[in-house]
């Protein structure tokens, strides 16, 4: 069902063109962590919670696990939230659905976030979580090739800096990454190459303005911009990447940066697949299983991860 004309206003009546998110993100942390609360737990799923050292650093990790089914296949999970909001509560249902509709173990990662913990510190953080699955025998009996990195908005841009980071420091390399709107670009500005940027950038929840506030805490310097790490789009090597599935939202500014990276990595010699949900704003995938775009993402998610 296309959006109609009263929720395009009330989506740009909540767009909230005038907040600058560097004044606010610590009020946008709250309310996005409130959505943690109140989780019940569910026959169907189990939890549990344990911590893996980058260097000093304890980073906490939340596995789930389906209930009563033998698996071994894994997703090793990136949350979205800009770089600066959303944690491993905040993504629980999230999470814990995926494990359900996936039959998979999910492992949802709770990196470092910024402008406290800058470039490239959360992608590190990430990295030592993933080095720790794919390389450890003593900790995951899952084989490597059975893992799969997943991410959403810039959850999806360290799951595909990940891979960059593997490939380059080859100390392990994922056979599979998903990308859900990703964040690939650097450029949120009315210069922007991408179309979806001017055309979604104002009226549908994610501003441009916000995504460029987003950046803006997240980056140590300005030449982290780009650094590839920070946005893939800017690599100049995109060979022996994972195969890869993109998945974008119509109504998401983040849209047209997402398949140009997914047709890079098509150019580069990968296999990957790139698909758009008709009539999805940016963060959609967070809401209930039973939304149809949200049952069409997780067929065209087993579709790839049993192939």
């Amino acid at each position: 069902m296309a959006i109609s004309k009263v929720m395009l206003a009330a989506l740009k009546a909540l767009s909230y063109p005038d907040v600058d998110i560097k004044k606010t993100y610590k009020l946008h942390r709250r309310v996005k962590n409130l959505k943690g609360r109140g989780f019940k737990t569910s026959k169907n799923y189990k939890i549990w919670d344990h911590l893996i050292l980058n260097g000093e650093h304890e980073i906490p990790v939340r596995i789930f696990s389906p209930k009563d089914e033998e698996t071994d296949r894994m997703l090793l999970f990136f949350h979205g939230g800009g770089w600066v909001s959303g944690n491993i509560d905040s993504y629980t249902k999230v999470c814990a659905n995926m494990a359900r509709l996936t039959k998979h173990i999910v492992v949802s990662v709770d990196y470092r976030l910024a402008p406290e913990n800058k470039f490239p510190i959360g992608l590190e953080d990430c990295y030592a979580v993933a080095k720790k699955l794919y390389t450890d025998e003593n900790y995951s009996d899952i084989k490597p090739e059975n893992i799969t990195v997943i991410g959403d908005s810039a959850g999806g841009n360290l799951a595909a800096a990940l891979s960059l980071m593997a490939r380059d420091r080859k100390e392990f390399m994922p056979a599979k990454q998903i990308l859900i709107y990703p964040a690939a670009g650097n450029d949120y500005s009315e210069n922007s190459p991408f179309a979806s940027v001017k055309e979604n950038g104002k009226d549908y929840l994610l501003t441009s303005k916000r995504v460029e506030g987003y950046m803006d805490l997240y980056i140590s310097s300005e030449e982290d911009k780009k650094n590839p790490y920070f946005s893939p789009l800017c690599a100049c090597d995109l060979t022996n990447q994972p195969e890869s599935l993109i998945i974008t939202a119509e109504f998401c500014p983040l849209r047209d940066e997402g398949e140009a990276y997914g047709e890079k990595l098509l150019e580069a010699g990968n296999k990957a697949y790139i698909y758009r949900i008709p009539d999805a704003l940016h963060g959609y995938f967070s809401l209930p299983p039973n939304f149809d775009m949200v049952q069409k993402t997780y067929d065209i998610i087993n579709e790839f991860l049993w192939r």
